[in-house]
């Protein structure tokens, strides 16, 4: 049976969905990033000077693209898909001749496009302040499309599991903000000291932003093929957990 009917109908109204509501999905991360790079990256980073050879502006760029990214691949799925149980109209997805990973794919690309669309947003804000060339393109992209994956199956999981829209902001708030700042957005992990080095090497988003930093501007702390290995491994576990949790009817049939 041809499923890509249902696949393109979740999708679309997923877009239209952010698309509808541009002053609250994409306009604000660019607010936000301009105060970034203008803060961080001018005040703070004339005073700095350089990391890794690079000029602290363009070190920063790449962390903070990758990092709105992350937040808004996970809040589209998250809130996007808790709506659904809350309004209760996943019972017409339950009882629709699809499977379940029909319902994931859509649910998860409609993240993993709000996510790409906002970087690239901050990507032109960036290029406001700094002008920076890509250096490996391949790697670039291949980055974020993993790394927005790897956040959308998260936000389909955090919204299957939540009871309340108190549960859909706890994982944000709690976890997701404090790696991603503490993923080597603003500084190398380099410069931190052995012990902190070896916390940091446990954080995901450090090898994530890393990756991405020297798919943009060539410059790394960490080996880039074990951030392959490392988002292709999330992939795979928050998939399989994923449609576990669907086929059990966990969190959305009671």
């Amino acid at each position: 049976m041809n499923y890509s009917i249902a696949f393109r109908t979740i999708v679309t109204k997923e877009i239209f969905r952010f698309i509808r509501i541009w002053p609250q999905t994409l306009l604000p991360p660019a607010i936000t990033t301009a105060l970034y790079f203008l803060i961080f990256g001018k005040l703070i980073g004339d005073r700095i000077g350089t990391i890794s050879g690079a000029g602290y502006m363009d070190y920063i760029v790449p962390g903070i693209i990758l990092m709105s990214v992350i937040s808004h691949s996970y809040a589209n799925v998250v809130s996007s898909f808790y709506s659904t149980k809350f309004q209760r109209n996943i019972e017409e997805l339950l009882v629709a001749p699809i499977p379940n990973w029909v319902i994931l794919g859509g649910y998860v690309s409609g993240g993993i496009i709000r996510g790409l669309l906002v970087g690239v947003v901050v990507a032109l804000i960036s290029l406001l302040f700094t002008d920076i060339s890509v250096n490996n393109i391949a790697i670039t992209l291949s980055v974020a499309v993993l790394t927005a994956t790897v956040f959308s199956l998260a936000g389909f999981i955090n919204a299957i599991l939540a009871e309340s829209f108190d549960d859909i902001s706890i994982i944000p708030n709690f976890v997701l903000t404090p790696l991603s700042y503490l993923g080597g957005v603003f500084y190398s992990v380099d410069m931190l000291p052995g012990f902190w080095q070896i916390i940091s090497l446990g954080n995901p988003i450090l090898y994530m932003i890393n990756a991405f930093r020297y798919g943009l501007i060539g410059v790394t702390d960490i080996d880039i093929q074990m951030t392959f290995i490392i988002t292709g491994g999330f992939i795979i576990t928050l998939t399989l957990f994923s449609l576990y949790l669907l086929h059990k009817g966990i969190g959305i049939k009671n």
